[in-house]
């Protein structure tokens, strides 16, 4: 078996640092021990989007804001299901992660953030959901772990009735806000029904063959 390759570190404000290392031909995020993404596993990161875009039907000229962009798996695939009067807001928390997307990773990274349909942004998605009022048809959340963070506490607040009660107020009417969780959380599905979301959630494995651990997305359409 060879071992891992460490190829880079990149500081998080307020949390831990995050490594990047290649292991044959994949890329793994981790945090300390933890996997936190792995390039051969991207089949609900892809799900988010595409389910997503199902869920907006035919809107025209959509927003979207996609927190964070991880190893850009959710970005590409929504550029794929979006037309060209489609705009799509990145909001990063970690510039290393943006490094590494237009560094080591450009190969997997396919200019996906040189689309002209797209704005990246350097900074906490809760300020950028904050700042918003009705401006997007749908928000995407892949940011920590889910619900239950890991990478900082600060997280947490994007996943509190509070959080949650801004993310509405982002959206527009029968706007979707999207979740990814590598786990199922009650105790979140009843927070988004308190806030006043009309709530699916959906299993999805990790890989896109099918297999791999199974993974959570909430689906929450706001009135």
């Amino acid at each position: 078996m060879k071992p891992r390759e460490l190829i880079g570190e990149a500081e998080v404000p307020g949390g831990p640092p995050l490594r990047l290392v290649r292991h044959d031909n994949a890329f793994i995020i981790m945090l300390d021990r933890n996997e936190l993404m792995s390039s051969r596993m991207s089949g609900s990161e892809k799900a988010l989007a595409s389910l997503t875009c199902q869920r907006l039907g035919a809107r025209p000229a959509p927003r979207l804001l996609i927190g964070g962009y991880g190893m850009g798996f959710t970005l590409r695939a929504a550029l794929a299901e979006l037309g060209s009067d489609a705009r799509l807001v990145v909001a990063e928390l970690v510039p290393g992660i943006i490094e590494w997307a237009r560094g080591p990773m450009q190969a997997m990274t396919q200019g996906c953030l040189d689309d002209r349909r797209v704005e990246l942004r350097i900074g906490d998605v809760g300020a950028e959901i904050a700042a918003g009022r009705q401006s997007y048809d749908a928000i995407l959340l892949d940011v920590d772990n889910g619900p239950d963070g890991l990478t900082r506490p600060a997280n947490d607040g994007l996943y509190s009735v509070q959080g949650l009660a801004s993310a509405q107020a982002a959206l527009k009417s029968g706007g979707v806000l999207a979740v990814w969780s590598a786990s199922p959380d009650r105790a979140f599905t009843q927070r988004l029904k308190q806030v006043g979301f009309r709530v699916e959630e959906v299993k999805v494995r990790a890989r896109e063959n099918g297999k791999g651990p199974m993974h959570t997305i909430w689906f929450a359409t706001a009135p």
